[in-house]
Protein backbone atom coordinates (compact mmCIF):
# COMPACT_ATOMS: atom_id res chain seq x y z
CA UNK A 1 0.00 0.00 0.00
CA UNK A 2 1.39 3.38 -0.96
CA UNK A 3 2.44 5.69 1.85
CA UNK A 4 0.03 8.63 2.28
CA UNK A 5 1.33 11.85 0.77
CA UNK A 6 2.63 14.31 3.35
CA UNK A 7 1.24 17.80 3.56
CA UNK A 8 3.42 20.10 1.44
CA UNK A 9 2.82 22.99 3.82
CA UNK A 10 5.73 22.93 6.34
CA UNK A 11 3.70 24.84 8.92
CA UNK A 12 0.87 23.61 11.08
CA UNK A 13 -2.28 25.54 11.88
CA UNK A 14 -0.56 27.39 14.72
CA UNK A 15 1.91 29.00 12.37
CA UNK A 16 4.69 26.79 13.71
CA UNK A 17 7.15 24.72 11.71
CA UNK A 18 6.37 21.03 11.79
CA UNK A 19 8.27 19.30 14.56
CA UNK A 20 9.45 22.61 16.02
CA UNK A 21 9.46 23.07 19.78
CA UNK A 22 7.36 25.79 21.34
CA UNK A 23 9.19 29.09 21.50
CA UNK A 24 8.43 32.21 23.49
CA UNK A 25 7.70 35.27 21.30
CA UNK A 26 10.50 37.08 23.14
CA UNK A 27 13.03 34.42 22.21
CA UNK A 28 13.46 35.49 18.62
CA UNK A 29 16.18 33.76 16.66
CA UNK A 30 17.75 36.41 14.49
CA UNK A 31 20.53 36.28 11.94
CA UNK A 32 22.96 38.89 10.71
CA UNK A 33 24.87 36.78 8.19
CA UNK A 34 22.54 36.59 5.21
CA UNK A 35 24.06 35.91 1.79
CA UNK A 36 22.50 37.62 -1.22
CA UNK A 37 21.80 34.32 -2.97
CA UNK A 38 19.82 33.18 0.08
CA UNK A 39 17.69 36.29 -0.15
CA UNK A 40 17.22 35.86 -3.90
CA UNK A 41 16.00 32.32 -3.20
CA UNK A 42 13.45 33.67 -0.70
CA UNK A 43 12.20 36.34 -3.10
CA UNK A 44 11.91 33.72 -5.86
CA UNK A 45 9.95 31.12 -3.88
CA UNK A 46 6.43 30.15 -4.92
CA UNK A 47 4.33 32.97 -3.50
CA UNK A 48 2.10 30.94 -1.19
CA UNK A 49 5.06 29.05 0.23
CA UNK A 50 6.86 32.33 0.91
CA UNK A 51 3.79 33.83 2.57
CA UNK A 52 3.37 30.65 4.64
CA UNK A 53 6.88 30.98 6.00
CA UNK A 54 6.53 34.68 6.67
CA UNK A 55 3.18 34.18 8.37
CA UNK A 56 4.69 31.56 10.66
CA UNK A 57 7.48 33.92 11.71
CA UNK A 58 5.05 36.79 12.18
CA UNK A 59 2.63 34.83 14.37
CA UNK A 60 5.49 33.56 16.50
CA UNK A 61 6.90 37.00 17.28
CA UNK A 62 3.92 39.37 16.94
CA UNK A 63 1.20 37.56 18.80
CA UNK A 64 -0.93 40.63 19.53
CA UNK A 65 -2.06 40.95 15.90
CA UNK A 66 -2.01 44.74 15.97
CA UNK A 67 -1.25 47.27 13.26
CA UNK A 68 0.49 50.49 14.19
CA UNK A 69 -0.83 53.63 12.56
CA UNK A 70 1.95 56.12 11.82
CA UNK A 71 1.17 59.62 10.59
CA UNK A 72 3.73 61.39 8.38
CA UNK A 73 4.03 65.17 8.02
CA UNK A 74 6.36 67.22 5.83
CA UNK A 75 7.60 69.93 8.19
CA UNK A 76 9.86 71.54 5.55
CA UNK A 77 9.03 70.96 1.90
CA UNK A 78 10.99 71.25 -1.34
CA UNK A 79 14.28 72.87 -2.41
CA UNK A 80 16.29 69.83 -1.36
CA UNK A 81 19.80 69.85 -2.91
CA UNK A 82 19.77 66.05 -3.32
CA UNK A 83 19.06 64.60 -6.77
CA UNK A 84 17.11 61.46 -5.75
CA UNK A 85 15.47 60.44 -9.03
CA UNK A 86 12.16 59.51 -7.39
CA UNK A 87 11.67 62.64 -5.29
CA UNK A 88 9.56 65.66 -6.28
CA UNK A 89 11.15 67.65 -3.43
CA UNK A 90 14.50 67.80 -5.20
CA UNK A 91 15.52 71.29 -6.31
CA UNK A 92 16.99 69.65 -9.43
CA UNK A 93 13.48 68.94 -10.77
CA UNK A 94 11.48 71.82 -9.28
CA UNK A 95 10.86 73.56 -12.61
CA UNK A 96 9.28 70.40 -14.01
CA UNK A 97 7.40 69.22 -10.93
CA UNK A 98 6.13 72.66 -9.97
CA UNK A 99 6.50 71.85 -6.28
CA UNK A 100 6.68 75.03 -4.25
CA UNK A 101 9.24 75.44 -1.50
CA UNK A 102 7.85 75.76 2.02
CA UNK A 103 9.92 76.83 5.00
CA UNK A 104 9.94 74.94 8.30
CA UNK A 105 6.48 74.84 9.82
CA UNK A 106 5.71 76.56 13.09
CA UNK A 107 6.06 74.36 16.18
CA UNK A 108 2.49 74.98 17.34
CA UNK A 109 1.15 74.07 13.89
CA UNK A 110 3.08 70.80 13.87
CA UNK A 111 1.92 69.86 17.36
CA UNK A 112 -1.68 70.66 16.47
CA UNK A 113 -1.40 68.26 13.52
CA UNK A 114 0.16 65.65 15.81
CA UNK A 115 -2.81 65.95 18.14
CA UNK A 116 -5.20 65.47 15.22
CA UNK A 117 -3.26 62.40 14.16
CA UNK A 118 -3.45 60.97 17.67
CA UNK A 119 -7.17 61.67 17.84
CA UNK A 120 -7.56 59.75 14.57
CA UNK A 121 -5.81 56.71 16.05
CA UNK A 122 -2.13 57.17 15.16
CA UNK A 123 0.38 56.18 17.84
CA UNK A 124 3.49 57.35 15.95
CA UNK A 125 4.09 60.78 14.46
CA UNK A 126 6.79 61.11 11.81
CA UNK A 127 8.21 64.45 10.69
CA UNK A 128 10.21 64.89 7.50
CA UNK A 129 12.33 67.85 6.44
CA UNK A 130 13.74 68.13 2.92
CA UNK A 131 17.34 68.69 3.96
CA UNK A 132 20.47 66.96 2.73
CA UNK A 133 21.89 67.26 6.24
CA UNK A 134 20.91 68.90 9.50
CA UNK A 135 22.33 72.36 10.16
CA UNK A 136 22.73 73.49 13.75
CA UNK A 137 20.74 76.59 14.53
CA UNK A 138 17.21 77.88 14.96
CA UNK A 139 15.52 75.36 12.66
CA UNK A 140 17.13 72.35 14.32
CA UNK A 141 16.28 73.77 17.73
CA UNK A 142 12.65 74.03 16.59
CA UNK A 143 12.68 70.38 15.53
CA UNK A 144 13.89 69.43 19.01
CA UNK A 145 10.92 71.30 20.50
CA UNK A 146 8.59 69.47 18.10
CA UNK A 147 10.02 66.14 19.22
CA UNK A 148 9.50 67.00 22.87
CA UNK A 149 5.95 68.11 22.18
CA UNK A 150 5.01 64.95 20.28
CA UNK A 151 6.39 62.80 23.10
CA UNK A 152 4.39 64.80 25.64
CA UNK A 153 1.26 63.87 23.65
CA UNK A 154 2.06 60.23 24.39
CA UNK A 155 3.07 59.36 20.83
CA UNK A 156 6.21 57.85 19.41
CA UNK A 157 8.24 60.50 17.58
CA UNK A 158 10.25 59.83 14.43
CA UNK A 159 12.08 62.33 12.23
CA UNK A 160 13.94 62.22 8.93
CA UNK A 161 16.24 65.18 8.44
CA UNK A 162 19.02 63.86 6.21
CA UNK A 163 22.51 63.20 7.47
CA UNK A 164 23.41 63.80 11.12
CA UNK A 165 26.53 64.47 13.12
CA UNK A 166 26.97 62.50 16.31
CA UNK A 167 26.26 65.59 18.41
CA UNK A 168 22.97 66.14 16.57
CA UNK A 169 21.92 62.52 17.02
CA UNK A 170 22.70 62.83 20.73
CA UNK A 171 20.61 66.00 21.01
CA UNK A 172 17.66 64.29 19.32
CA UNK A 173 17.96 61.43 21.80
CA UNK A 174 18.04 63.89 24.71
CA UNK A 175 14.85 65.50 23.36
CA UNK A 176 13.11 62.12 23.62
CA UNK A 177 13.10 61.06 19.96
CA UNK A 178 11.92 57.48 19.51
CA UNK A 179 13.40 56.69 16.11
CA UNK A 180 15.31 58.22 13.24
CA UNK A 181 14.35 57.40 9.65
CA UNK A 182 17.13 57.17 7.09
CA UNK A 183 16.30 54.86 4.19
CA UNK A 184 18.91 53.09 2.07
CA UNK A 185 16.54 53.26 -0.93
CA UNK A 186 18.06 50.39 -2.93
CA UNK A 187 21.14 48.21 -3.30
CA UNK A 188 24.68 49.64 -3.14
CA UNK A 189 25.17 48.55 -6.74
CA UNK A 190 22.05 50.25 -8.14
CA UNK A 191 22.22 53.28 -5.85
CA UNK A 192 24.28 55.41 -8.25
CA UNK A 193 21.51 55.20 -10.84
CA UNK A 194 19.13 56.84 -8.37
CA UNK A 195 21.21 59.22 -6.23
CA UNK A 196 24.55 60.92 -6.94
CA UNK A 197 24.64 63.66 -4.29
CA UNK A 198 25.14 61.39 -1.28
CA UNK A 199 27.02 58.11 -1.06
CA UNK A 200 25.69 54.83 0.25
CA UNK A 201 28.39 54.83 2.91
CA UNK A 202 27.22 58.24 4.14
CA UNK A 203 23.79 56.73 4.70
CA UNK A 204 25.29 53.83 6.64
CA UNK A 205 27.42 56.24 8.68
CA UNK A 206 24.31 58.19 9.71
CA UNK A 207 22.66 54.94 10.84
CA UNK A 208 25.71 54.18 12.99
CA UNK A 209 25.47 57.59 14.67
CA UNK A 210 21.77 57.05 15.32
CA UNK A 211 22.52 53.72 16.99
CA UNK A 212 25.37 55.23 18.99
CA UNK A 213 22.93 57.82 20.36
CA UNK A 214 20.64 55.06 21.61
CA UNK A 215 17.85 55.79 19.14
CA UNK A 216 15.78 53.25 17.26
CA UNK A 217 16.48 52.91 13.55
CA UNK A 218 13.78 53.21 10.88
CA UNK A 219 15.31 52.11 7.59
CA UNK A 220 13.94 50.56 4.43
CA UNK A 221 13.83 51.11 0.70
CA UNK A 222 11.85 51.49 -2.50
CA UNK A 223 11.07 48.98 -5.23
CA UNK A 224 9.90 49.66 -8.76
CA UNK A 225 12.70 52.06 -9.77
CA UNK A 226 14.11 49.74 -12.44
CA UNK A 227 16.19 47.59 -10.12
CA UNK A 228 16.67 43.84 -10.54
CA UNK A 229 15.60 41.10 -8.14
CA UNK A 230 19.26 40.85 -7.08
CA UNK A 231 19.19 44.55 -6.19
CA UNK A 232 16.12 43.98 -4.05
CA UNK A 233 17.84 41.04 -2.40
CA UNK A 234 20.97 43.11 -1.80
CA UNK A 235 18.92 45.85 -0.12
CA UNK A 236 17.28 43.32 2.17
CA UNK A 237 20.63 41.64 2.80
CA UNK A 238 22.12 44.98 3.90
CA UNK A 239 19.20 45.64 6.24
CA UNK A 240 19.10 42.08 7.55
CA UNK A 241 22.81 42.09 8.36
CA UNK A 242 22.63 45.24 10.47
CA UNK A 243 23.12 44.28 14.12
CA UNK A 244 20.71 44.92 15.67
CA UNK A 245 18.07 44.95 12.95
CA UNK A 246 16.19 48.19 12.32
CA UNK A 247 13.20 48.34 14.64
CA UNK A 248 11.19 49.70 11.72
CA UNK A 249 11.50 48.65 8.07
CA UNK A 250 9.44 50.74 5.63
CA UNK A 251 8.71 48.92 2.35
CA UNK A 252 7.88 51.44 -0.37
CA UNK A 253 6.70 51.08 -3.95
CA UNK A 254 7.68 53.89 -6.28
CA UNK A 255 5.06 56.59 -6.74
CA UNK A 256 5.93 58.04 -10.15
CA UNK A 257 5.69 61.83 -10.04
CA UNK A 258 5.53 63.97 -13.16
CA UNK A 259 8.70 65.96 -13.64
CA UNK A 260 11.03 63.51 -11.92
CA UNK A 261 13.42 61.28 -13.90
CA UNK A 262 11.32 58.23 -12.99
CA UNK A 263 8.00 59.71 -14.10
CA UNK A 264 7.54 57.16 -16.91
CA UNK A 265 8.44 54.13 -14.80
CA UNK A 266 5.65 51.51 -14.98
CA UNK A 267 3.94 50.60 -11.70
CA UNK A 268 5.38 47.74 -9.69
CA UNK A 269 3.56 44.41 -9.59
CA UNK A 270 1.69 44.36 -6.23
CA UNK A 271 2.82 40.78 -5.66
CA UNK A 272 6.42 41.98 -5.76
CA UNK A 273 5.57 44.21 -2.82
CA UNK A 274 4.08 41.20 -1.02
CA UNK A 275 7.31 39.31 -1.66
CA UNK A 276 9.40 42.14 -0.21
CA UNK A 277 7.22 42.31 2.90
CA UNK A 278 7.33 38.56 3.41
CA UNK A 279 11.09 38.32 2.94
CA UNK A 280 11.70 41.26 5.28
CA UNK A 281 9.54 39.55 7.88
CA UNK A 282 11.47 36.29 7.63
CA UNK A 283 14.86 38.01 7.80
CA UNK A 284 13.99 40.54 10.52
CA UNK A 285 11.46 38.75 12.72
CA UNK A 286 11.14 41.36 15.45
CA UNK A 287 11.09 44.45 13.25
CA UNK A 288 7.94 46.39 12.51
CA UNK A 289 7.47 46.09 8.74
CA UNK A 290 5.76 49.23 7.50
CA UNK A 291 3.65 49.19 4.36
CA UNK A 292 4.51 52.66 3.12
CA UNK A 293 4.48 54.68 -0.12
CA UNK A 294 2.59 53.24 -3.06
CA UNK A 295 -0.15 51.69 -0.97
CA UNK A 296 -2.83 53.86 -2.56
CA UNK A 297 -2.37 51.95 -5.82
CA UNK A 298 -2.98 48.59 -4.14
CA UNK A 299 -6.33 46.86 -4.08
CA UNK A 300 -7.87 45.91 -0.77
CA UNK A 301 -6.94 42.30 -1.44
CA UNK A 302 -3.28 43.15 -2.12
CA UNK A 303 -3.04 45.14 1.12
CA UNK A 304 -4.54 42.27 3.11
CA UNK A 305 -2.04 39.92 1.51
CA UNK A 306 0.74 42.24 2.71
CA UNK A 307 -0.67 42.03 6.24
CA UNK A 308 -0.80 38.28 5.92
CA UNK A 309 2.86 38.30 4.82
CA UNK A 310 3.96 40.20 7.92
CA UNK A 311 3.31 43.91 7.52
CA UNK A 312 2.17 45.35 10.84
CA UNK A 313 2.19 49.09 10.30
CA UNK A 314 0.89 51.56 7.74
CA UNK A 315 1.40 55.24 7.16
CA UNK A 316 -1.94 56.76 7.97
CA UNK A 317 -3.48 60.04 6.84
CA UNK A 318 -4.34 61.82 3.62
CA UNK A 319 -0.77 62.56 2.53
CA UNK A 320 2.74 61.05 2.65
CA UNK A 321 5.02 64.10 2.59
CA UNK A 322 3.90 65.34 -0.86
CA UNK A 323 2.01 62.38 -2.36
CA UNK A 324 -1.55 61.22 -1.74
CA UNK A 325 -2.41 58.39 0.64
CA UNK A 326 -5.45 56.23 1.40
CA UNK A 327 -8.55 57.59 3.09
CA UNK A 328 -8.50 57.25 6.88
CA UNK A 329 -11.94 55.64 7.08
CA UNK A 330 -10.99 53.12 4.39
CA UNK A 331 -7.86 52.14 6.31
CA UNK A 332 -9.75 51.56 9.54
CA UNK A 333 -12.36 49.49 7.73
CA UNK A 334 -9.64 47.45 6.03
CA UNK A 335 -7.90 46.67 9.32
CA UNK A 336 -11.19 45.60 10.88
CA UNK A 337 -12.12 43.48 7.87
CA UNK A 338 -8.72 41.74 8.03
CA UNK A 339 -9.43 40.77 11.65
CA UNK A 340 -6.64 42.95 13.01
CA UNK A 341 -6.70 45.74 15.57
CA UNK A 342 -5.04 49.13 15.90
CA UNK A 343 -2.12 49.39 18.30
CA UNK A 344 -2.93 51.72 21.19
CA UNK A 345 -0.80 54.80 21.87
CA UNK A 346 1.83 54.48 24.61
CA UNK A 347 1.29 56.40 27.83
CA UNK A 348 2.27 60.06 27.90
CA UNK A 349 5.87 60.90 28.72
Amino acid sequence: MAEPQKNANPFNGNGQAAGEADESPTEARTRHDWARDEVVDLLSMPLLELVDQARAVHRRHHVDGTVQLASLLSIKTGACPEDCAYCPQSAHYAKKTGLQREELLDVDDVLAKAQLAKDAGASRFCMGAAWREVKDGEDFDSVLVMVKGVRQLGMEACVTLGMLTQAQADRLAEAGLTAYNHNLDTSPEFYGAIVTTRTYQERLDTLKRVRRAGLQVCCGGIIGMGESIRDRARLLQTLGNLDPHPESVPVNALVSVRGTPLEETPPVDPLDLVRMVATARIMMPLSRVRLSAGRQALTKEAQILCFLAGANSIFYGDKLLTTANNEVADDLALIEEAGLSVQASPSSC
